[in-house]
């Protein structure tokens, strides 16, 4: 069946204007991207099919190179395009401020929340500080260095010379498990412990330290007891 064979309430443009855009599924939402369907499947049976191809999953469809979409029918480099540009857009809407940073930070789920767009399925470990004043206000964040897929090596002389150039006063270490296992092994154990060694030097304090995942995080802070034998827990 064509697109404009449905009656007006089933296809996506139509249902936007009439019912606003958050009341478009995900694949609604594809076809209006995707414009036009085969010869033989309507625009909306070309997006359900390239969605079923990640299990639904937009984190999966946002992970595809050109290659691996334009396997089905209906997806050619133009489309490709534009679906991928849409997805960024996306992912960069999520990395603007969000207004978390504007209050104290009080708990490992709010640095989670500020960092899960820029580590969320990622392939390869990244290490991120982020910089914090007197108040807890973030003053900076950034990514120290990218590994491979089960460590990453940081540079603790580097991170304390940025804090003391940022004058800030507490930094949290945060870093990515691509195995989607937060908990920490023995290499995160003794580089927490090296740079809260080094920041304490200067006076400037570890706050936290918090592996992510994508749906969980460890947070080093509130939850070092639950993993960490109480022997080798550190003190924040």
């Amino acid at each position: 069946m064509k697109i404009k064979d449905l009656c007006a309430e089933e296809r996506p443009r139509e249902k936007m204007f009439a019912k606003g855009v958050d009341a478009l599924s995900n694949a609604e939402l594809l076809a209006i991207l995707i414009g036009s369907g085969t010869g033989s499947e309507n625009v909306l049976e070309v997006a359900n099919k390239l969605l079923s191809s990640t299990e639904g999953k937009l984190a999966g469809l946002a992970s595809m190179d050109a290659a691996q979409m334009r396997l089905v029918k209906g997806i050619g480099p133009n489309r490709y395009a534009t679906i991928a540009a849409a997805l960024e857009l996306g992912k960069r809407y999520c990395l603007e401020d969000p207004g978390i940073e504007k209050v104290s930070v009080t708990s490992a789920e709010m640095i989670y929340r500020i960092m899960i767009p820029r580590l969320k399925n990622l392939d390869h470990e990244e290490c991120w500080i982020i910089f914090l004043n007197r108040a807890n206000y973030i003053l900076h964040k950034e990514r120290m260095s990218i590994g491979g897929t089960s460590a990453t090596i940081m540079d603790t002389r580097l991170i304390v010379k940025k804090a003391l150039d940022k004058r800030a006063c507490g930094i949290i270490l945060v870093h990515n498990h691509p195995s989607g296992n937060p908990r920490p092994g023995r290499n995160d154990l003794a580089q927490t412990e090296m740079l809260k060694k080094a920041a304490d030097t200067f006076d400037i304090s570890l706050m936290d330290h918090i592996i992510v995942c994508n749906d969980r995080f460890f947070s080093f802070a509130e939850d070092k007891m639950t993993i960490v034998p109480e022997s080798s827990a550190l003190k924040f």
